[in-house]
């Protein structure tokens, strides 16, 4: 669990992405306003239908409300103290609240913050609960998991409506702004400057914006040899000689690829390959693109955990940042295998793993077997923004990772040589 006394030396690794604060301060000031906004409401609340059936569930389950009413009485008391006077309050103080505060944020778009954004409103609820030991029960069990892919879904349904475009505006806080234009990078995308939202139909829309022509370069595209990023993303970790099984829940996280590939028959292939895995940022491009040229051998998506974290990770301010070796495992993820035309290279895997409600994982409607893909085509998107992804290869296969960690990669970028 988080304790006081490493909470200001630690917020500088947290939140990686940029998806919540980097001071937790400026998180519990946000999350004040839908605690206030909830708690004046004179009427009763109308809870939505996925929310209703939420709650049914938690009061029908006893070992869930248990795990749930503990996570939650488990955040230590120092944090509930530790803000200022304005933010004291700013902690889950109840079930009901919690349940209240993930149904007024589903109607509600993320708004632009140059220093205290907040793009995954439902994670910073539930922020503290995730590193509790109740709240690794809690978020590993398969009904709550179930509960939250409807929730998602639901959330997704609002994001992908008119309504969500009241955030692309000029205001301060909208991503019209001239603050948000420095950091968004228009240029690189397809969009229309003059139109009411930059011409988009739903928040979504926004999000998983395509790139104008020649915005990613792809480094040398008929060299089957180089192996290029199929995101825009920054390096958090590159294993090598992995092993079939592994305890990738102690606090090493290392890869165990029989879980990552989900007990796939190829499985044996990459027993003491390589994994490279890299992260997106909120103003980062957002769609996944194929890093080797060559055919769709499987496709699909398995849907898993959306807020489990190891507590192994320790500190964890913006969980699940720090877990995200572990997340490669049990996270919801599309897992792509792709047999390169190098014959190096051969049979390898691309793994869009989710991250919290950023778990949205669509894979191309013509990503399919026996699909020819060229270096850096498109394969799929990360609906509300971006997460974490993999890249699997067999033993023998890369010469030189000429990405090193913590470096960030356009997509299309070179990352890697093959032998």
């Amino acid at each position: 669990m988080k304790n006081k006394k490493d909470l200001k030396t630690n917020q500088k690794n947290s939140r990686l992405g940029g998806w919540l604060p980097v001071n937790h301060e400026h998180l519990a000031s946000w999350l004040i306003n839908p605690k206030n906004k909830v708690a004046s409401k004179k009427e009763a609340i109308t809870l939505d239908q996925v929310m209703q059936k939420f709650q049914q569930l938690i009061d029908n389950n006893p070992i869930l409300r248990m795990y749930i009413t503990q996570m939650i009485s488990q955040v230590p008391d120092w944090h509930k103290t530790y803000h200022s006077d304005h933010c004291r309050n700013a902690y889950l103080e109840s079930v009901d609240e919690m349940i209240t505060l993930i149904n007024e944020v589903l109607n509600q778009a993320p708004e632009f913050n140059d220093t205290a954004l907040v793009g995954c409103p439902i994670n910073a609820i539930l922020d503290w609960c995730m590193d509790t030991p109740a709240g690794g029960a809690a978020f590993r069990n398969n009904d709550v998991n179930t509960a939250f892919h409807e929730i998602l879904n639901r959330w997704c349904s609002f994001l992908n409506s008119k309504d969500s475009t009241k955030v692309l505006n000029d205001s301060p806080s909208g991503w019209m702004c001239d603050s948000a234009k420095e950091v968004l990078h228009m240029e690189d995308y397809q969009y229309k400057p003059d139109a009411p939202h930059w011409g988009f139909e739903s928040w979504n829309g926004f999000f998983t914006r395509k790139l104008a022509k020649g915005a990613r370069p792809i480094a040398e595209p008929t060299n089957n040899k180089v192996i290029v990023s199929g995101c825009d993303s920054t390096v958090f970790k590159i294993s090598n000689n992995v092993p079939k099984y592994s305890k990738f829940w102690i606090k090493e996280q290392p890869y165990s690829l029989n879980d990552m590939l989900n007990n796939d028959e190829t499985t044996d292939q990459f027993i003491g390959g390589d994994v490279y895995q890299a992260f997106l940022c909120a103003f980062d491009y957002h769609r996944w693109h194929s890093p080797v040229t060559g055919t769709i051998k499987k496709a699909y998506v398995k849907r898993e955990t959306y807020y489990s974290e190891t507590l192994a990770a320790g500190l964890d301010i913006g969980g699940p940042d720090l877990s995200q070796a572990y997340i490669a495992h049990i996270a919801t993820r599309a897992i792509i295998f792709i047999e390169a035309d190098d014959p190096t290279i051969g049979l390898m895997c691309m793994i869009p793993v989710g991250m919290a409600e950023i778990s949205s994982c669509i894979i191309g409607d013509d990503i399919k077997p026996g699909k020819k893909v060229n270096k850096g085509d498109e394969v799929g998107y990360f609906q509300f923004g971006g997460s974490t992804h993999c890249l699997v290869f067999r033993p023998g296969v890369i010469k030189d990772f000429t990405a090193k960690e913590s470096e960030s990669f356009k997509m299309g970028q070179e990352i890697a040589i093959a032998n």
